[in-house]
């Protein structure tokens, strides 16, 4: 089966050792969409990766920021549903048949994510603290009458950044043309489900582990860990919800989950 509403479009970034084995996961999809990848950072790695699998590659010209790639990259997507594939990442077979039921079932889908799986090295860590805590932090959303209540994903959003970003799927008619705000490094995502939550619609939760998200030293994530970008960052998330009093204490529990992102 074929889905033509649907893009995967692989931000690529440097020469990933790991972008080969994510167009695969895509091409090995049950129902199967469009694939392109987007770049800032053009080579004869992603060059030649694109040849290999005649994927369309484009190039955006002006270095700017992983907000700018994310933003390059989404444009870059001409149907309905796009998703950003992050290139060190897997997407596990069922993925777009699961998106593709979901969404149908879906009055005002805003955003359709799942669950999923860490993956370190060759290995997927399936259960650990922070992965149990996230779950915990989404249940309330596995009732589809709650995936549209505004309070019910506020109250979530503020207590951190549950939502895995490579696993979401965004449902474009229903979105403003500008996702992700300039500035952001590390809760760029964060700082979207924030501007989207406040919108009438679903933010389509699939509690199934539907993709592998790597976790290695080299990642964007990790980067803003070791320059604290990610602890600036969250702060500034958090006074969008809270007075300065909890901020802090919010701060302090929030800050051990950055050890769940060493390899």
């Amino acid at each position: 089966m074929y889905w033509k509403d649907h893009t995967f479009i692989i931000c690529a970034y440097g020469e990933s050792p790991y972008l080969e084995e994510c167009i695969r996961s895509l091409f090995a999809q049950k129902v199967r969409s469009e694939i392109c990848i987007a770049t800032s950072t053009p080579n004869r790695h992603i060059q030649s990766l694109a040849e290999k699998y005649r994927l369309q590659l484009y190039v955006n010209a002006v270095q700017n920021g992983i907000a700018a790639d994310w933003s390059f990259a989404y444009a870059m997507g001409k149907t309905p549903y796009r998703t950003i594939a992050h290139q060190d990442d897997v997407y596990f077979p069922e993925y777009v048949q699961e998106l593709f039921g979901a969404v149908r079932q879906s009055k005002k889908p805003l955003i359709f994510f799942s669950d999923y799986w860490e993956l370190r090295g060759k290995g997927y860590e399936k259960g650990n603290s922070l992965l149990r805590v996230k779950r915990l932090m989404l249940l309330p959303l596995r009732a589809r009458r709650l995936q549209r209540s505004v309070w019910v994903r506020r109250r979530i959003l503020s207590l951190g950044n549950a939502i895995c970003c490579p696993s979401v799927t965004f449902a474009c008619e229903n979105l403003p043309d500008a996702l992700f705000a300039p500035g952001f490094r590390a809760s760029l995502d964060w700082e979207a489900w924030e501007r989207l939550s406040r919108r009438q619609g679903e933010f389509v939760y699939m509690a199934k582990p539907l993709m592998g998200h790597r976790i290695h030293n080299d990642s964007e994530t990790s980067a803003a860990i070791l320059d604290q970008a990610r602890r600036q960052e969250d702060q500034a998330m958090y006074e969008k919800f809270w007075p300065s009093w909890m901020v802090k204490l919010l701060l302090r529990a929030y800050a051990a989950s950055e050890k769940s992102n060493e390899s």
